[in-house]
């Protein structure tokens, strides 16, 4: 069982909830002498009982927040770094039952172009954040049982989640098996891909894509799809659909005010339209686990709001495969307060700074307080 759930319990508004199956069809994933591995919601059991108090209040930066990277950020040696810390080593006997192949070798040796592919990475990335959070739990177990907000870019919504006591961590990591094959098989379908933008105040993405899509027409493209699929910072965007249509906002950057452009290196169009045939796995899964209200406030990629109930999160959580990801919007819904008011430490727990490197550009002050989890020292360095 991850060691930091039952802090995550003693967080105020903490309500009694029912333990939660293994995988669908898995009845639970056991680690050795038979003990179920990784059973989040055991743990967060309470006997506060069914009515929920008033969080109490904390004072500013006794608070923390948790940030989960998404796709993209895996690496081969991610994990390393865990490996000596508690359950670690059985997240990754659970994820090789419900995955079918070896995560762990996969991650600590690659190859990375394996690694690379949206079916392995997904699990990859979701699996390394959450052991992320054991190691910041055996080393500062403050900051988990301070914590009062979360929020994943993407697939790391998922390890949210399962952090804020919403997802077993076992059926977790099969929802997100079918996301990834489905996604996977979506972006095989259409030549696709995303585009990396950082623009001016005077950039227009909206109409820039509008364009792009009607040359796709000229070119005979039924539906061409050119659309901004991911909100960074200010002046940052991710735009995906079409190649053609990414191609030919390459080649008129210059027309549409960006001062740089760079495809990025996945397989498809995500948080697109394209991604529609990817949602039927998903909601039919989701529809097949438990799903509880978390422990505490998880901002959705679909809004930047938090989620309310479980079916909230259902709804959502499918439909994040269709819409951008508005990141900067949630940083700024994180990060509000009033003038004075100061802000709370924050970790990035995952492989990868890219979020840290985002909420520089979102706020500058909040970042000042930012801590990221490594995931790939060894043993040795950790000792030193």
């Amino acid at each position: 069982m991850c060691s930091w759930a039952a802090a995550v319990r003693r967080l105020s508004g903490c309500r009694a909830r029912a333990a939660l199956p293994g995988a669908p069809g898995g009845g639970g994933s056991s680690g050795p002498g038979g003990v179920r591995a990784v059973n989040l919601a055991e743990l967060l059991q309470s006997s506060v009982g069914d009515e929920e108090p008033a969080p109490a209040r904390r004072p500013p930066q006794e608070g923390t927040v948790l940030l989960f990277p998404g796709q993209g950020s895996q690496f081969v040696g991610m994990g390393r770094g865990l490996l000596r810390y508690p359950n670690v080593r059985d997240m990754f006997r659970v994820a090789e039952k419900v995955l079918g192949y070896d995560l762990l070798s996969l991650c600590l040796r690659g190859p990375q172009a394996e690694l690379d592919r949206t079916l392995h990475c997904q699990p990859a990335v979701f699996l390394a954040s959450l052991a992320a959070v054991e190691k910041l739990h055996h080393q500062q177990p403050s900051v988990i049982e301070n914590c009062v907000a979360a929020a994943g870019f993407s697939v790391g919504e998922f390890a949210a989640l399962v952090f804020a006591g919403a997802l077993d961590y076992t059926e977790a990591l099969y929802a997100v098996k079918v996301r990834a094959e489905a996604m996977q098989k979506a972006s095989e379908a259409v030549p696709s891909g995303m585009l990396s933008v950082i623009g001016r105040r005077e950039s227009n993405y909206n109409f820039a894509c509008l364009e792009a899509r009607e040359h796709c027409k000229s070119l005979g493209i039924e539906n061409p799809v050119c659309e901004v699929s991911n909100y960074l910072f200010p002046d940052s965007r991710v735009i995906a659909g079409h190649l053609q249509a990414l191609e030919f906002l390459q080649e008129n950057s210059r027309k549409y005010y960006f001062k740089r452009t760079k495809m990025l290196p996945v397989s498809g169009a995500f948080h697109t339209r394209l991604m529609e045939p990817a949602t039927e796995p998903l909601a039919e899964v989701l529809k097949s686990i438990k799903i509880q209200k978390p422990f505490i406030c998880v901002y959705s990629n679909v809004d930047s709001k938090k989620y309310v109930h479980s079916k909230h999160i259902q709804r959502l959580l499918v439909k994040q495969l269709v819409s951008p990801v508005k990141w900067e919007q949630t940083m700024h819904a994180v990060y509000e307060r009033q003038q004075g008011v100061e802000f709370p430490y924050t970790y990035e727990v995952g492989p990868g700074k890219q979020l840290g490197a985002i909420l520089r550009n979102c706020n500058l002050k909040a970042w000042k307080l930012y801590k990221h989890i490594d995931v790939s020292e060894d043993e040795e360095a950790e000792e030193m």
